[in-house]
C-alpha cells in the first residue's frame, strides 16, 4: 500500500474506534450514583476538605435529589424525561461536590 491508502485506513479505523470508546464509559444506576455521590461527601468530610457547612448544604441538596427520585418512582417508574432531570441534578450535585472539595476553604484552616 502506498502512504496515501494506509493514512485513509488509519482514518477510518480512528472515525470508528473513536465513537466507540466514548459510549464506553460506564452507565451508573441511579442507586449507584447516588451511593458514589454520597461517598465522596463522607471522603470529604473525613479528610476534611469540606467544612461543617458545606457538608451539610450537600447534604441537604442530595436529600432533595433523593426525595424527588422517590416522588418520581412513586408515580410508575422513571420516565426517560424524568431520568434525564435526575442525571443533570446529579450531575450538577457533583460538580458542587468537587468545587466545595477542592477550593481551599477546608475544615484545617478553621482550627
Amino acid at each position: 500500500m502506498n502512504r496515501f491508502q494506509t493514512l485513509i485506513a488509519g482514518l477510518g479505523l480512528v472515525a470508528v474506534a473513536l465513537p466507540a470508546a466514548a459510549s464506553a464509559a460506564p452507565w451508573q444506576s441511579v442507586n449507584a450514583r447516588q451511593a458514589r455521590l454520597d461517598a465522596r461527601i463522607d471522603q470529604g468530610i473525613r479528610s476534611g476538605a469540606l467544612t461543617r457547612g458545606e457538608a451539610m448544604r450537600l447534604r441537604g441538596e442530595f436529600r432533595q435529589i433523593s426525595a424527588l427520585e422517590y416522588r418520581y418512582r412513586r408515580s410508575g417508574g422513571l420516565s426517560a424525561g424524568e431520568r434525564r432531570d435526575l442525571d443533570r441534578r446529579f450531575d450538577a450535585l457533583s460538580a458542587r461536590i468537587r468545587y466545595d472539595k477542592h477550593d481551599r476553604n477546608d475544615r484545617r484552616h478553621y482550627r
